[in-house]
Order: structure tokens, then sequence, then C-alpha cells
């Protein structure tokens, strides 16, 4: 697919550094006195392709869009398309904390990052080439400024995803170690109520073992006793090891 062409006659030298199908990546180029500023709109989500925008500075310090004379502006609303973009994902890191949430905005934030840096950088290329058009310091400071916006919000989320990761990982692990625990006293329990029980089976078999004749009080005493034993257990099955 040609490139789109537009309102305007770029000189030859300029013609010969672009090529048939596309403007190519963000970037200044400056021949024959005129300077052409190839940037892109911020990149959407879910669309993998880059429009164009472009801005040609004339001999006569006239900054033209896409063949129209309104390059001020246009340029002006570019930078600003790209700070409402962090505006509403700035706003989104602040209402979202799971770590799926997190682990979208980084995928949103991430060509915004790489797309605002080289539309500074292209910038500020123009602004070298341009030499004493002082429209460009402004524009490039405000260029820069968003693109350090996304910087510093992309390494926020990464970061913020980091400790839900190790939050996760560490309650993970606390737990375990609560289960490990519990499991370790269970094991003793069961071995040392398994000859208890074995040897109350065999108390309990019609056997003649002397105490059929004793005071009943010696069946209240081992009742009691085994309660008091079952109190201890259970509150030692269930004491948290310690840290």
């Amino acid at each position: 697919m040609p490139r789109k062409p537009y309102d305007w006659q770029l000189p030859p030298e300029i013609e010969s550094r672009l090529s048939e199908d596309s403007y190519g990546p963000q970037r200044a180029i400056s021949e024959a006195e005129h300077l052409l500023l190839v940037l892109h709109r911020p990149p959407n989500e879910d669309d993998l392709r880059r429009e164009h925008i472009l801005f040609l500075l004339t001999p006569d310090e006239k900054l033209l869009c896409n063949g129209s004379p309104d390059g001020i502006p246009k340029l002006d609303q570019l930078i600003s398309d790209y700070r409402t973009r962090w505006e509403e994902l700035e706003n989104r890191y602040k209402l979202d904390s799971g770590a799926s949430e997190l682990f979208d905005l980084i995928e949103a934030v991430t060509p915004l990052k790489r797309s605002s840096a080289n539309m500074a950088n292209a910038i500020q290329k123009a602004r070298e080439l341009s030499k004493d058009y002082r429209y460009f310091i402004g524009v490039r400071d405000a260029a820069m400024d968003v693109s350090r916006a996304f910087e510093i919000l992309l390494a926020d989320l990464r970061a913020a995803l980091d400790f839900r990761i190790a939050q996760k990982a560490e309650q993970q692990y606390v737990r375990s170690e609560e289960i490990a625990a519990a499991q370790h006293k269970l094991n003793v329990l069961a071995a040392f109520t398994f000859p208890v029980m074995a040897f109350a089976t065999l108390l309990g078999m019609n056997l003649q073992h002397g105490f059929e004749k004793q005071s009943p009080f010696i069946f209240w005493g081992v009742l009691t006793g085994g309660v008091l034993i079952g109190v201890f257990v259970r509150s030692w099955i269930l004491r948290k090891p310690r840290s």
C-alpha cells in the first residue's frame, strides 16, 4: 500500500529518503531548507498499527501538518492526546489493584511509553536541525515531560505487580508452613492414639481383667483424664508455630 500523499511539494532530497510504502519511524529529516517531522499518533491498546502525522517546516518558517497550514495547533494537540492517554491510564492504576488489572495496564502503557519517547527524540532532533525556530523548544519540553510521565507510570506498575506477586508468594508460604505444622501434629496424635485405641479395644473385649468388681470411680477418673488429655492435645494442635 503506497504512502498517503498530501497537499504539499516535498523537495526531491526528502523524497529520496522516504520509501514508497510508508513514512517510516518517528524522525526528523532536513534537506533543501525544508524539515519534515514524521510522528505517530498515540497507539491504541488493541491495534499494532501506527498512524502517521507529518509536519513540514518550510524555509519561511511556516509549519504545515499533513498538507494543511495549521501545523502548530495540530502538534500541540498531538502532545495533548498523549497526555490525555497518560491521565486515563494513571486513573485506572489508582482504581485497580489486582495483578491481572496491573498486567493489562502494563500492556497498555508499554507501547505508549515507547512511542512517546520516540516522539520526544524526533522533536529534539527537529529542534537541533531547525536552529532558530523557537517553537520547537517548548513543544520538545512538553513531549519530554509526557515521555517521562509514561516512563514513571510503567515503572510504578511493574513495581506494584512485583510487590503483589511477592506478597502472594509470602502468604502462600506462611499458609503452607501452618499446614505442614498442623499435619505434623496430627501425625504425632495418630501415632499416640493408635496404641491407646488398640489397648482400649482389647479391654473392651468380654474377658476377665479384674476391673469388673472395682469401684465405679475408676471409670470416672479415666474419663476425666481422657477429657483433660483431649483439651491439652487440642490446644497443642491449634497453637501456631513460633516464627
